[in-house]
């Protein structure tokens, strides 16, 4: 039995206990334990004590209270007289030999009485708890015994739990207290002894006074039915998106470059702490001691080694064929004459359908009132867990040795590689190339070859004119929830022929002057050694011959660094293309965007430079304007080759074909031995919240996710399957949502993959460091730890497509590994103790959808393949 701390009675209390006796043992048997105006205590001049005079508040109505303690005495008397029945009946048995009395399995915290002395004592605390559970449908009164009478005498603690082991109940709602079922999941599975008996932990929330029979919602059929409904649901969802997620192969064990035997090329630096020790280049049995070529010094000589020659030649052609299908999607066959495609894309149709059962969830009422409320429970735990275990967490940090917040890894996991450097990175480089080579012809327009200096002098500017307010690329001012005067802010001086000039990779000097200006930012990036990026640079869609010409842009121009991968970002303008008369149909877009990759998978030795690029290029992009209406013109949308009209198409049917031909792409790329593509796009930024379930069903990850805040049944979703989201509050802040309202650091403490990134440095940023810049930002406003910010940091690695040799050594050679296991402290700088309260809530909440998804069901199928976070796999992981 609990003692009275535990049952919230107060052992201190001054009021003598001869007060009681007289309204205890009134005989109104219907107000059991539960006093009246009239049977209070008086004093001798028949006036009530001044602490008995009960104020009706704005917030508190004591009739009302009192019709309420008057129908929850009713219910527990009658709750008395059942288990009065069923504890005669057990001694019965035990007297005859029939059967053991059965171990009562009421929670020792949740025992209403002590002992006998308190046997006719219940407190205000545990009363309002009883009220609440009964309102909550927790004992339901209909399964009840209706006997009632005078007379009868007080319920005590053994028959209440006679009564309950009877029923094999618990006397708390699993809708109450959700972490019962998870923490006995997890004792069963032994996370207790992974994370719960750790040091620091004890008191976040999870298991705590908790035994019983199963955790399950006793007798409270409707609290229970209702609640494994929404959990049903929930586990579909997760299921559909493992299908859809598992089918394009985006899993990191899905991608070739993520095995042992994937060849970097070429090669990163080798570290320079080796198993905790220093490593002096130069020393015996060093790694460069058997290397022929002489490394380049990181920041120095971009480039100067890699050479092409060294990949040459490319893999021959394959045997596999490919076809456009009727759907416009792309479909690879095991031979020319083969008739079914080796793999299966979902329709469209199917799609959204898929795609309609999200959001039908998500809007429905009581699948958003439970999301809101579990959020709002792990964010408290959180507060909790922080409030327990902050100095131990800062203790932690500082045995590390070496590390610190400024060198872990860093991954900018969105950022716009056209303004991946700061305005006053690239005033300094205008103005370089106008005293340098100024008679340099760089750009060709209406007829006529023009020098930097005519450029300059048709817009009457100078290079002593130039300053950051001429540039006028800021979007700080001007630019909120106006996205079209946001793009203007890619003109430097409003003048679009100096982008074309200086941020553009297709020009008349061939990209020269940007890929110049980004091996300057590469430097930096090098030099800072623990900053990495991932730009996103654009293919349009207008032309076949874009991918032959970025790739020979980023080859001839030697990008390459271990510091930088690329994205390919696929910006919606289907509309405008069809209005100056470069399209017929949406088809012609989806057939310039990735029949070049089917062509160079097939035969990489027809796009040798675009196979090399390939290489570097972990995934694809969706961008534009998300806050433009889309109206829906059509009822059943048309296939892409009857997509005629000027209307750009919806976001959900750019997403779907997107997925769908990178789906088939995939499976034939890793079919042989080439690195695969994960779709990442542009998503809840602003507009229709609906675009988030898009990025559900079939993303990896997203980029913002802003408007989660409004979807909570989609953010619960998210946590739950730790899809990647990409924030950038100062991004935001400019554009469609101020800094102060922005949900990153709320989605951080739910914990939500998330992590910061830069966004558009150009426009943003005003530091050399740009994401050291939003890292600080963010630590002000937000308050966040430095050990916040290094597991930030950690969140930005994992979501990122660097290959896991490369993450193996920025977080240890376990990165791979969920929880406590999978975490280097030495390495990443995130205590172990944060580790593992992330881990064991992530496995609460996921044990406890397979609880109650389970037990609504007699027979359920078994969970599609690419779900894999259950609370026991969990634990297998940990336990290895």
């Amino acid at each position: 039995m609990g003692s009275q701390s535990e049952l919230g009675l107060d052992s201190n209390a001054n009021t003598p206990k001869d007060e009681y006796p007289r309204w205890l043992s009134s005989g109104d048997n219907s107000a059991v334990g539960t006093p009246t105006r009239e049977d209070a205590p008086q004093d001798t001049n028949g006036e009530f004590w001044p602490r008995d005079q009960q104020q009706k508040t704005a917030t508190y109505d004591y009739a009302f209270e009192k019709s309420m303690s008057h129908a929850e005495a009713k219910l527990f008397y009658q709750h008395h007289q059942l288990a009065s029945q069923s504890g005669e009946r057990e001694k019965e048995k035990e007297t005859t030999g029939t059967g053991p009395v059965p171990v009562s399995p009421v929670p020792t915290n949740g025992s209403m009485v002590e002992s006998e002395d308190h046997d006719h004592f219940m407190s205000s605390s545990i009363r309002s708890r009883g009220s609440s559970m009964l309102q909550d449908g927790e004992w339901n009164p209909t399964s009840q015994s209706q006997a009632s009478g005078d007379g009868a005498q007080q319920p005590n603690s053994a028959q209440i739990a006679a009564e309950l082991a009877a029923r094999n109940q618990t006397p708390f709602s699993a809708a109450q207290s959700p972490h019962i079922a998870a923490s006995e999941s997890l004792s069963g599975s032994g996370l207790n002894g992974a994370g719960l008996s750790g040091p620091g932990l004890h008191g976040t929330g999870l298991g705590i006074g908790v035994s019983g029979s199963n955790g399950v919602a006793p007798a409270g059929d409707v609290v229970s039915s209702e609640l494994s409904a929404i959990y049903r649901k929930i586990q579909g969802l997760l299921e559909r998106r493992a299908k859809y997620i598992e089918l394009s192969l985006q899993r990191p064990e899905d991608d070739p470059r993520n095995q042992p035997d994937w060849n970097l090329y070429p090669p990163p630096p080798e570290p320079a702490w080796d198993d905790g020790k220093e490593y002096q280049p130069g020393n015996a049995g060093g790694p460069s001691d058997f290397t022929e070529k002489k490394k380049r010094k990181m920041g120095e000589d971009i480039g100067e080694d890699f050479d092409l020659e060294e990949l040459m030649p490319v893999p021959g052609p394959s045997d596999w064929s490919y076809r456009l299908d009727r759907n416009s999607v792309y479909q690879v066959y095991e031979s020319e004459e083969a008739e079914e495609p080796a793999v299966h894309i979902p329709s469209l149709r199917d799609f959204y359908m898929d795609l309609d059962a999200v959001v039908d969830v998500s809007t429905d009422g009581p699948a958003k009132s439970f999301a809101f409320k579990r959020l709002s429970y792990l964010e408290g735990k959180y507060q909790l867990y922080t409030l327990l275990n902050e100095y131990q967490e800062v203790a932690d940090s500082k045995k590390v040795p070496h590390r610190d917040f400024y060198n872990v890894r860093k991954v900018d996991t969105h950022v716009h590689h056209s303004a991946c450097m700061n305005q006053k990175h690239l005033l300094r480089f205008i103005k370089s190339k106008m005293r340098k080579s100024p008679d340099e012809v760089v750009l060709f327009r209406d007829g006529k070859h023009l020098t930097l200096r005519e450029v300059f002098e048709s817009i009457k500017l100078t290079a002593y004119d130039l300053s950051i307010d001429t540039l006028d690329m800021h979007a700080h001012t001007d630019s909120f929830h106006r996205f079209d005067k946001f793009n203007l802010k890619y003109n430097p001086v409003g003048e679009s022929r100096l982008r074309e000039i200086f941020l553009k990779t297709d020009n008349y000097i061939k990209g020269r002057y940007l890929a110049e200006i980004t091996k300057e930012v590469i430097s930096d990036l090098e030099s800072s050694k623990y900053q990495m990026v991932e730009w996103r640079i654009s293919i349009y869609g207008r032309s076949p011959h874009e991918w032959d010409k970025l790739a020979a842009w980023v080859v001839d121009n030697k990008l390459f660094s271990p510091n930088v991968r690329w994205l390919i970002q696929v910006p919606r303008l289907y509309d405008v293309y069809k209005s100056s008369g470069m399209m017929e149909n949406f088809e012609q877009v989806i057939t310039n965007v990735f029949q070049p990759l089917f062509e160079v998978t097939k035969d990489p030795s027809t796009h040798p430079k675009l196979h090399i690029f390939l290489q570097r290029v972990v995934g694809f992009d969706s961008v534009d304007d998300e806050s433009k209406t889309e109206r829906r013109f059509y009822r059943k949308y048309p296939i892409p080759r009857d997509w005629d009209t000027k209307q750009n198409p919806p976001y959900s049917y750019w997403i779907y074909f997107m997925f769908a031909n990178i789906a088939s792409l995939n499976n034939w790329r890793k079919r042989r031995g080439f690195n695969t593509f994960v779709l990442r796009p542009h998503c809840g930024e602003a507009g229709d919240p609906d675009h988030l379930a898009v990025g559900f069903l079939a993303c990896h990850s997203i980029s913002h996710g802003i408007l989660l805040r409004k979807v909570p049944l989609l953010q619960y979703l998210y946590y739950l399957d730790q899809i990647g989201i990409a924030m950038s509050p100062l991004s935001n802040n400019a554009l469609f949502l101020t800094y102060d309202k922005n949900p990153c650091a709320s989605f951080f403490k739910r914990g939500l993959n998330v992590s910061l990134s830069t966004d558009d440095p150009l426009q943003f940023a005003f530091t050399k460091e740009p994401l050291i810049e939003e890292y600080s930002v963010a630590a002000q406003i937000y308050k966040f730890s430095a050990v916040d910010m290094c597991e930030l940091a950690k969140h930005s690695v994992d979501q990122s497509g660097f290959e896991i040799a490369l993450k193996k050594r920025w977080l240890g050679s376990n990165c791979d590994v969920k929880g406590v296991d999978g975490n280097n402290v030495a390495k990443s700088n995130v205590p172990d103790i944060r580790e593992v309260f992330r881990f064991e809530t992530l496995a609460a909440e996921l044990s406890l959808i397979e609880r109650y998804a389970q037990g609504a069901v007699d027979e359920r199928s078994a969970l599609a393949p690419g779900l894999l976070h259950t609370a026991q796999q969990a634990s297998v992981k940990s336990a290895k």
